[in-house]
């Protein structure tokens, strides 16, 4: 299979889609409460559980090297026109979906395990990093992101004249 490039937009802020995700998950979990009688007490366990059902998040790996990041992220069973990503300085936003269907066809299914769902990972950079040098390949179910990080910005000296 040939490496495929994807996409990667600047964003100005990912925190939009976090709240987008993260109202997702509290509506699943509110839903997991009530239909167990709203008894109290459990509610990490319903939130956990909202987070499972809602939520596809793959593993990643990031490593530095010579002045960028390097990152993978395991995405088995996904096209690579499936994925978005976002970039900021502090961060990269991983978005895309899945989707496994039965077909009539196929016999009687007993047991699968293959995920279907909305996969979304967020990663916060140790550093900053440029964002429009950021590349991502997709191969073999692997996203791998190389992204350059920003120079750091020195402190200036500033001489003070007199009036």
């Amino acid at each position: 299979m040939a490496t495929e490039t994807v996409p990667v937009k600047q964003s100005s802020s990912v925190f939009e889609e976090l709240e987008k995700v993260q109202k997702r998950i509290m509506d699943r979990a509110y839903e997991i409460f009530s239909g167990k009688g709203q008894v109290f007490g459990k509610d990490f366990d319903d939130w956990l559980q909202a987070e499972r059902e809602t939520l596809w998040k793959p593993q990643i790996e990031l490593s530095e090297k010579d002045g960028e990041y390097n990152i993978s992220v395991a995405v088995p069973g996904i096209e690579a026109r499936d994925l978005k990503i976002e970039v900021t300085p502090e961060e990269l936003l991983i978005r895309g979906e899945i989707r496994h269907e039965h077909k009539e066809d196929k016999g009687k299914v007993h047991t699968c395990e293959l995920e279907t769902g909305s996969l979304f990972r967020s990663i916060r950079f140790p550093r900053k990093v440029n964002p429009e040098k950021v590349k991502a390949e997709f191969k073999n179910g692997m996203l791998s992101l190389k992204a350059s990080i920003a120079e750091e910005q020195k402190a200036k000296r500033v001489a003070v004249e007199a009036a």
